[in-house]
């Protein structure tokens, strides 16, 4: 991507997944790149020789988010990009979620966002840096199972906007909706190879999304191309979800032609 070449960003949560997949796209647009989690994986992600420097942080806690931040501006001198990456929940049952539960799964993916933005906030203003936070289609439909989660991830996309609106013109903050995606743990999320690819070829594109996917989305909003983007959701989902009640339909009327 044009315009990246020794600019400096920061990837939460990057050490695997979704997250090394950014931080595989932002070093090879020519970034320095820093990564964090509780604990320091057993390799980094790398592009092109180049591999991730890794700062052990937990993104919920303010005072270690204004940590990470400090060390990177500190060894390399300047922010340009903060991704917020770290986020997810497991399955829980809304009616039986303890309030530990749901605290901890607000903290992760929409304070711990905003922990990140405010460390950040006087280096990216600087440069005139951006932000980009992943969000998730959870928090624009329902979300059954993972209740709070999508609430949280709702939220995001609000803060977002708020914060395009309220730190602008110095710093841009977008947002990216990711939909339903291949990781590592496909199969716990969606279940068989068969289902998998049922699912798949129930989405327009006819496959789910791939962390590369997102990774270029983010290596664009991050970039000078989107100079005059800020405030915006940009849906990565391959077309999204077909409703439930096409199917039912379909098959209601095939069974009555039939």
């Amino acid at each position: 991507m044009d315009g990246m070449d020794g600019k400096v960003a920061i990837v939460t949560g990057g050490t695997r997944g979704i997250g090394a997949a950014i931080v595989r796209r932002l070093l090879d647009a020519g970034c320095e790149v820093v990564t964090c989690g509780r604990q320091a994986p057993d390799a980094l992600p790398e592009a092109n020789g180049r591999q991730a420097g890794f700062v052990a942080c937990d993104v919920r806690d303010p005072e270690q988010a204004r940590s990470l931040v400090a060390q990177v501006v500190e060894r390399h001198g300047r922010l340009d990009t903060l991704v917020n990456n770290a986020g997810g929940s497991p399955q829980a049952v809304a009616a039986t979620a303890s309030p530990r539960f749901s605290d901890a799964i607000v903290a992760l993916n929409m304070m711990a966002p905003l922990h990140m933005a405010q460390a950040a906030y006087p280096h990216l203003k600087a440069v005139q840096g951006s932000i980009v936070n992943i969000a998730s289609v959870a928090g624009v439909r329902p979300s059954p199972g993972t209740a709070v989660y999508g609430a949280a991830k709702a939220g995001l996309l609000s803060l977002t906007k708020s914060l395009a609106q309220e730190w602008g013109p110095d710093i841009r903050l977008n947002a990216i909706i990711v939909g339903l995606m291949e990781t590592e743990n496909t199969a716990l999320t969606y279940g068989s190879e068969e289902a998998q690819g049922r699912i798949a070829a129930s989405l327009p594109l006819r496959r789910m999304g791939r962390g590369g996917d997102i990774a270029d989305a983010v290596a664009f909003l991050a970039s000078p191309a989107a100079s005059y983007i800020s405030g915006a959701q940009l849906e990565v989902h391959g077309g999204g979800e077909r409703p439930l009640f096409l199917e039912i339909v379909n098959a209601e009327m095939a069974a009555a032609g039939g």
